[in-house]
C-alpha cells in the first residue's frame, strides 16, 4: 500500500511539471487605486480630487461617535496629506452624536456648515457609517442612515453612505 500511495504521488509531481504547472516568477502588478467604498471596520473617510477616500484607524482606540467626530475634524495625518486626502469638515462648537442600530443622529447646537450633497457631508455620514457597523455588530455599514439635525436650518436626511461614493 505505502509503494502504491509513493507511486501515484510521484506521477501525479511529473505531471504536474510536465503540463508546465507550477508557480511562475512574476513582476510587480499594478492594481489601481485602493479601494473606496464601505468596507468592514474603522474607517476615516477623507476628500480627495477623485472623491472620497477611505483611510482606516488601525492603531487608534475610538469607541464613540463623539471621538470619530473630532478624529475627523483634525483632519489626515501628514502622509495622508501628501497622498492628495484633506478634510472638509470644520470642528462644530457644540454637538451631540448618538447612535441606536443603524440610526444615526448629530445634533449640532448650531447651524449646519456644509451642503447636503457635497464632499464634507459625505465624510461625515461614511465615517461614522462605519464606526456605527462596527460598534454594533449586526448592522452593516452601507445600512446606517445619518441625519443632521442642526440647531438653525432644516434638518438632513436620513443619508446614506452609497449616496456620496463614486460621484
Amino acid at each position: 500500500m505505502r509503494f502504491r500511495r509513493s507511486v501515484v504521488l510521484t506521477a501525479l509531481a511529473f505531471m504536474l511539471v510536465g503540463c508546465g504547472v507550477g508557480v511562475r516568477p512574476t513582476g510587480v502588478i499594478d492594481a489601481g487605486e485602493p479601494a473606496s467604498g464601505l468596507t468592514r471596520g474603522k474607517r476615516l473617510y477623507y476628500a480627495s480630487d477623485t472623491g472620497l477616500r477611505a483611510v482606516p484607524l488601525l492603531d487608534r482606540q475610538n469607541d464613540t461617535l463623539d471621538a470619530v467626530m473630532k478624529l475627523l475634524a483634525q483632519g489626515p495625518t501628514a502622509a495622508e496629506r501628501r497622498e492628495g486626502l484633506t478634510t472638509l469638515l470644520h470642528a462644530p462648537s457644540g454637538y451631540t452624536v448618538t447612535g441606536d442600530g443603524p440610526r444615526v443622529t448629530v445634533e449640532l447646537e448650531g447651524p449646519y456648515w456644509a451642503q447636503t450633497r457635497d464632499q464634507a457631508t459625505g465624510q461625515l455620514v461614511c465615517t461614522l457609517a462605519s464606526f456605527q457597523s462596527v460598534r454594533e455588530a449586526a448592522v452593516r455599514a452601507e445600512d446606517v442612515e445619518v441625519t443632521i439635525s442642526p440647531g438653525e436650518g432644516p434638518e438632513l436626511g436620513p443619508l446614506r453612505c452609497a449616496e456620496y461614493l463614486d460621484r
